[in-house]
């Protein structure tokens, strides 16, 4: 039985009333909003009527598509928000009912970068990420930097085994110029939630896609960093080819998606177990001491990677 909540489907809405603008929500600033408009950014806040009609616990969130009404040259009101399709979400933080704080609103994906070396791969984090993107239907593209370090033989060997299990891997350096092309095409028209530890050249890379933008290094936020980036501010960056292209600078994502995962759900969201969860001889089978376990039985055969499977006890088990 597959225990993910179900999808967050696209709604329908109703034809917005003359006058009304679309925007797309690409800062929170308290309870101002930067949107973007087709005539440029607009400082929006929340119409009162919109207020009195809340039903959900984010109301507005960076990424939500909205609709405006204009006021002056630079400001405008949110009137409507169009329904979300996806979400990038934890527990609201002090609240002890089910409350949902939307961190991001739309993404399409999720990039993880890490590097081949300088700094070293944590591949035990690398999984973390990739439960986080799992748990939130999120598709993830795993993207190796610095590969001009090692050379492409050395970077499969690290992380060849994701391609195996299905993820797609894009070999990278920024350096050199290798696989900014193919990166481009994967980014182009979508909201991709860029994540990655300190070092590995994050916004390196999306400067080599886009040299105007100009980032200083690490300025994307170093998401692996514990203690920091205890904000939950995010901020779209629009990149200028296709659309719809953005990135999402979205902090804390390390601390997100795993704090509503109860363990017996947690093999869900490693992607190779999930042929076998059924198989198990009983239902909340965790995959660790249970007798009859068709996940550690097709570790054994070899048909799961040991190392994923020790990655997944150790989040298990509550272990960095």
């Amino acid at each position: 039985m597959d225990r993910r909540p179900p999808s967050r489907r696209k709604g329908k809405t109703d034809q917005p009333p003359e006058g009304l603008i679309p925007g797309v929500v690409i800062r929170a600033r308290g309870h101002h909003y930067d949107v973007e408009t087709p005539d440029g950014v607009r400082v929006c806040q929340v119409r009162g009527r919109l207020l009195k009609e809340k039903r959900k616990d984010t109301l507005v969130a960076v990424g939500d598509r909205v609709w405006i009404l204009p006021e002056g040259e630079d400001r405008g009101l949110i009137d409507r928000v169009e329904p979300r399709h996806s979400v990038l979400s934890r527990q609201r933080p002090g609240v002890s009912r089910p409350a949902e704080d939307v961190i991001l609103a739309n993404p399409d994906q999720v990039l993880v970068v890490f590097s081949v070396a300088q700094p070293e791969p944590h591949l035990r984090m690398l999984d973390r990420f990739l439960v986080i993107a799992e748990a939130n239907e999120l598709p993830a593209i795993i993207c190796v930097n610095k590969v001009d370090l090692t050379g492409l033989e050395k970077a499969r060997e690290i992380f060849g085994v994701y391609e195996e299990i299905g993820y797609p891997v894009l070999y990278c350096s920024a350096k050199e110029g290798w696989g900014i092309d193919q990166l481009k095409e994967l980014l182009r028209d979508k909201i991709t939630v860029v994540a990655g530890p300190s070092g590995v050249g994050k916004s390196t890379l999306i400067n080599a896609i886009h040299p105007e933008l100009k980032l200083k290094v690490g300025e994307l936020r170093d998401f692996g960093a514990k203690g920091r980036h205890t904000t939950r501010a995010a901020q779209l960056i629009r990149l200028p080819f296709g659309e719809r292209t953005y990135i999402a600078d979205t902090p804390g994502i390390r601390e997100l998606g795993l704090y509503d995962i109860h363990p017996k759900d947690l093999g869900f969201f490693f992607v190779e177990f999930t042929p076998y969860i059924p198989h198990c001889r009983y239902p909340d089978c965790t995959h660790d001491h249970e007798p009859g376990c068709a996940v550690r039985a097709a570790v054994e055969a070899g048909k799961i990677p040991r190392q994923r499977y020790e990655s997944y006890l150790r989040l298990l088990r509550g272990e960095e």
